[in-house]
């Protein structure tokens, strides 16, 4: 559909019969229907916002397969988990959902670059190509940044800041410039060696693709589809955060086994609604715990916000997070996603890039998912507490230079997890960091248990801003503290490269630390009275990628559960997370046992082995730990 049949179809909308007329249970949308038909699968409706007009709770809305561009907002939610709003695509098909529109009638300028110019009348009340990225915590790099895009055959071009560099002819970057007056917009891109008027060219239109406009539409399933192309804006934890897809300040969303790529912010957004105060922080922490204070007061609880469950997408190619969320992310399950190519064009900067990023994990589980090449793996950012972080293979999200500078805070990021200033309890288990630089740690209240760490660890002594603390399993605040070093617990650890915790010997807080094994090249800390060091063995570690899955290469010694014995990791073995004073433990209040590993294989609970693998035979291991899968498939 190009962008005039598009405005066509928003305004034939008006003059349909009302819901009530034509309401269905079941809903079906094919490139073939028409929105005057009654949804059934002999007469289709045509639009998919048609069907979210008509679908009430209860209702699945099946779409066939096909190009859609159109921005999908549901006016309205399901009832209970049991009773929601389903929006699938038919299995096996491929049915692709796009905030872009073709563009065609490019003409040549020079050397490689084309130039089209288009009616602003075709943009409605948003203009990418007038819409500059910008908001609290965003660092525009001295130029100016818009949030349209120009593709082609699916891929992005890279923005000019200037139309003489477009001009020029292509080098190792194809590039695009656009300027926009009164009447019309005019684009310039490079493309090199090809017609732009016989390839598939999109431009981005749409700010998203499936987000409600309103807060509050809860109790959603979004299943099964491709979601590509949105001029999404800077999703700050304090203003209103918009995704490719997103549940806007909503309950009970179900995101699964979708293909999300390309959005010039962020993926998907479990995020903040926004107010008079969106961007009005002054990139400050006070400003942050307003903004807190402020979500109290609009409903920031269990009962209203959260509780999504996103699992199995494979989310690509968005330059600030594949999956963020302040605040309304809380009580949810992040679980069996493919994170990759997260701010690799790095164009802008700013404090919020990650393959995930979340302020306010609250007993959030973040557990079996594949994150790499990506800015930063996964970033916790204030209160994670109650959180979980279980299963997850890390790599590739740090370069060599990164690693050895990691004493210095490395601007825009480069590790596989930061945790930064909460005060815990939460948990990071049976986890495979394979970055250079693993973890950035500025926060207390951890437990680090049965990780492979593979990479350097940067250990903050000191952070004096000052972050809330919660009732167990809630939002309500109990206080606010600074963050100092310590009130942290390493147990059954395999630590190889660089890892070193002798930075904890220094630590004002008390520090527990055991069973863990330190390979050639790294430093335990005082804190562990038997560690077990071998500092001439070589686990020869390296990771292989085949056609079916990622294979970690590493060799093990038996010796290490004769050598040094182990306990299995309870909540009676962690204790309490000082600050907050609350327990390790499940978000339903029932003891942590850490007693299965990476596989879910169970542990020997009488001694069980060092590290995510449960592999008391020793030797060389080769384990495949990630199946390569069609992400459209569950």
């Amino acid at each position: 559909m190009n962008m005039t049949n598009a405005m066509l179809c928003g305004m034939t909308v008006m003059l349909l019969p009302p819901m009530a007329a034509i309401h269905a249970a079941g809903l079906h949308v094919a490139l073939t229907g028409n929105d005057t038909n009654s949804g059934t699968p002999p007469t289709p409706l045509r639009t998919i916002q048609r069907a979210a007009d008509l679908a009430q709770p209860g209702d699945v809305i099946t779409v066939h397969k096909g190009v859609y561009r159109e921005r999908i907002s549901p006016p309205r939610g399901g009832e209970s988990d049991t009773k929601r709003i389903i929006y699938q695509a038919v299995f096996g098909e491929k049915v692709e959902i796009k905030g872009s529109e073709v563009v065609t009638n490019w003409v040549k300028v020079q050397n490689d670059t084309w130039k089209v110019t288009l009616s602003n009348t075709l943009f409605g009340k948003f203009n990418p190509y007038s819409d500059l990225i910008r908001g609290d915590w965003f660092s525009d790099q001295g130029r100016p940044h818009h949030t349209g895009a120009v593709y082609l055959s699916g891929e992005w071009l890279t923005e000019s800041a200037k139309l003489d560099e477009v001009l020029k002819p292509v080098g190792t970057t194809t590039l695009w410039f656009g300027q926009e007056d009164k009447e019309n917009t005019t684009l310039w891109a490079q493309f090199k060696g090809v017609d732009p008027n016989e390839q598939e060219v999109e431009m981005n239109v749409r700010q998203t693709v499936f987000y409600p406009e309103k807060p509050g539409m809860n109790y959603i399933t979004v299943r099964g589809f491709t979601l590509r192309h949105a001029a999404t804006p800077w999703a700050p934890p304090t203003a209103e955060q918009i995704g490719l897809i997103g549940t806007h300040w909503s309950k009970g969303w179900i995101i699964e086994n979708n293909v999300i790529s390309h959005s010039v912010c962020s993926g998907i957004s479990l995020g903040k609604y926004g107010d008079e105060w969106d961007n009005k922080s002054a990139d400050s922490a006070e400003g942050y715990v307003k903004t807190i204070e402020r979500a109290l007061k609009n409903g920031w609880n269990k009962d209203t916000v959260g509780s999504h469950l996103v699992r199995n997408n494979n989310i690509s190619h968005c330059e600030q997070a594949g999956i963020v969320g302040s605040l309304g992310a809380a009580f949810s399950t992040v679980a069996g996603n493919v994170i990759h190519d997260i701010h690799v064009r790095k164009l802008f900067g700013g404090c919020e890039m990650a393959g995930i990023k979340f302020h306010g994990a609250i007993d959030v589980e973040i557990s079996r998912n594949h994150i790499y090449r990506t800015c930063r793996g996964l970033w916790l950012d204030w209160m994670a507490q109650g959180t979980r972080v279980s299963a997850n293979l890390f790599h590739d999200n740090a370069t060599e230079d990164n690693a050895k500078s990691f004493e210095a805070e490395i601007p825009g990021g480069r590790q596989d997890m930061f945790v930064e200033v909460n005060h815990g309890p939460f948990l990071v288990d049976n986890n495979i960091f394979l970055s250079p630089y693993s973890l950035n740690n500025r926060s207390q209240g951890g437990a680090y248990v049965h990780n492979l760490f593979a990479g350097a660890m940067r250990i903050v002594s000191f952070d004096s801003r000052q972050t809330p603390r919660h009732k167990a399993h809630s939002t309500e605040l109990t206080g606010l503290c600074d963050n100092p070093c310590g009130d942290d617990r390493y147990y059954n650890n395999v630590f190889v490269g660089r890892g070193d915790l002798s930075k904890y010997d220094t630590a004002k807080l008390p520090v527990w630390m055991n069973g863990n094994v330190f390979l050639k090249g790294t430093k335990p800390s005082k804190h562990e009275t038997k560690p077990l060091i071998k500092p001439d063995f070589d686990p020869a570690l390296n990771l292989v990628e085949k056609a079916d899955g990622f294979y970690p290469e590493i060799t093990a010694d038996k010796a290490w559960t004769t050598e040094r014995t182990r306990k299995l990791v309870t909540t009676e073995l962690l204790g309490k997370a000082a600050i907050p004073d609350q327990a390790f433990e499940n978000p339903d209040g029932t003891p942590l046992r850490i007693d299965t590993d990476y596989f879910g294989k169970k542990r020997n609970e009488k001694n069980p082995f060092p590290g995510p693998f449960e592999i008391p035979q020793g030797g060389k291991q080769i384990l495949k730990v990630w199946e390569i899968k069609n992400a459209n498939k569950p």
